[in-house]
């Protein structure tokens, strides 16, 4: 009677003695799991083959991106050579420098403006508290349109400034309130006893503040990064100058609007100049790249800095 107690408790739980109940529910067929796998599997595939698509037209030659009717797969003979023609210190270079200059000073100007606005609102009884914060969640529901902010610069005198493209997105409402909320998850017993021991605002918040919130930093970091790096629409408003033109208003031009791309092939084997299609697909990985290499090294920050950052608030 025990033995065919046993055997029905097997026969039910799949034959093998191993429980097929996965977070509380049974474990799907074979033919669910399968068809999961298959629109997964679409998915990834949506999503690396335009990358790739872009990549291998960046390295073909134009034999083969005339033979693939303008985008290649897969290029048969792979070369540099748009590479080369785009970074020999010409209009994309120059651009790359700008982008990296704006981003790089910006995203540090950014976390700190943010930092201190949202570590002074994060504290009771701070100067202006309550008229400060009412400002900021204003800002946040009621932003102001295209035409006062380009009145405003341009009073400014900012007009063909790279200040331009760092000043008026600089401190996010959106921003200042996920790191304030951070801020008032710390246990206000560290600042009481770091406040007995004689330590001033700016002590407490360089030695204990920020070294406990590496995550929301990172996090409010690589937002500031990403948007710096990608914003092309300012560019396009405030900068006249084509030789202060950020890499993504380079992008828009050539690869967009089509426009001719002149570089110099002086250094190219054979001087033969690169296809327009692998030019403007060498100007596209370019502005991917560093995003792409920056995010990995943030990503175990991201999902707790946002958690925690909007738990309260």
């Amino acid at each position: 009677m025990t033995d065919t107690v046993i055997r029905d408790e097997r026969r039910a739980r799949g034959g093998t003695g191993r429980t097929r109940m996965v977070g509380g529910a049974p474990r799907p067929g074979l033919p669910v799991r399968g068809l999961k796998g298959i629109v997964l599997l679409i998915a990834c595939a949506l999503v690396i083959l335009p990358f790739l698509a872009v990549v291998s037209t960046s390295l073909a030659d134009q034999q083969q991106v005339t033979e693939s009717g303008g985008y290649v797969l897969w290029p048969d003979r792979p070369n540099l050579d748009s590479y080369r023609a785009i970074l020999s210190g010409g209009v994309v270079t120059r651009a790359l420098t700008v982008s990296v200059g704006i981003t790089v000073v910006g995203t540090l100007l950014s976390l700190t403006c943010v930092t201190l606005l949202a570590y002074s609102l994060s504290r009771p009884g701070s100067f202006l508290h309550k008229p400060v914060l009412l400002t900021v969640l204003f800002t946040l529901f009621f932003t102001p349109g295209m035409i006062p902010t380009y009145l405003t610069v341009r009073q400014l005198g900012l007009l063909d400034s790279y200040w331009s493209l760092i000043l008026p997105t600089m401190v996010g409402a959106f921003q200042v309130i996920i790191m304030r909320a951070f801020f008032q998850e710390i246990p206000g017993e560290l600042i009481d006893a770091a406040r007995i021991d004689g330590a001033n605002e700016l002590q407490i918040l360089t030695r204990i503040v920020l070294p406990l919130s590496k995550a929301v930093i990172a996090v409010i970091g690589l937002f500031n990064a990403v948007a710096y790096w990608n914003a092309f629409f300012n560019a396009v408003l405030y900068i006249n100058d084509t030789e202060k033109w950020p890499l993504q208003l380079v992008l828009r031009t050539y690869v967009v609007d089509n426009a001719a791309l002149g570089v110099d092939t002086a250094d190219i084997a054979g001087t033969v100049m690169p296809p327009a299609q692998s030019l403007q697909m060498a100007i596209l990985v370019i502005s991917l790249v560093p995003i792409a290499l920056v995010y990995p090294f943030l990503q175990r920050h991201f999902a707790k800095g946002m958690l925690i950052g909007a738990v309260k608030g």
